[in-house]
């Protein structure tokens, strides 16, 4: 994946008075730190009938997408396979990276394999016998759109930063 395209949110009200249209955007890599150590993930999923459903997931960030399992028969399972489009959040909202995706269920086991070896080195344990007695799917959510806002920055409103993924 290349460097995404780095930008200001659209934000109307906050953003017309600030002059320089980069001065004090993230980097790239802020925002990947962040989607790599976040211990929970928020992720917003559509119901059938258009109604939201918002729940935590854990997961993974690995070759540039965010990865995470849940059971075939949970409610944000069955969203997906009814819309695929998604929001994910990491845990810390002071510090927030919120990416917007499409889920994709992975169906190579190789593949498979490999995150759940990631998921048992970051979070201890063994996922495995989990994944296998609960029939779960494991989803992969390729960025499209990425948003940051940092509280921390000297100028909050400056820092808050969008990244088109192409």
């Amino acid at each position: 994946m290349n460097e995404p395209t780095r930008s200001r949110p659209y934000w109307p009200d906050a953003l017309e008075s600030l002059k320089d249209a980069t001065t004090g955007l993230k980097p790239w890599n802020w925002a990947v730190q962040r989607l790599e150590t976040s211990h929970n993930y928020w992720i917003a999923t559509t119901r059938p009938n258009s109604r939201p459903h918002l729940m935590l997931v854990w997961g993974i960030w690995w070759e540039n997408a965010l990865w995470f399992s849940t059971g075939a028969r949970t409610r944000k399972a069955k969203n997906i396979a009814v819309s695929p489009h998604c929001v994910i959040a990491t845990e810390k909202a002071d510090e927030a990276v919120i990416l917007e995706g499409i889920a994709e269920k992975v169906a190579d086991r190789s593949v498979s394999k490999q995150i759940v070896e990631i998921y048992n080195r970051k979070y201890g344990g063994d996922l495995r016998p989990l994944l296998d007695k609960s029939n779960s799917f494991v989803f992969r959510v390729q960025p499209q759109i990425v948003f940051a806002q940092d509280e921390h920055a000297d100028n909050f409103m400056e820092a808050v930063t969008r990244w088109t993924v192409s």
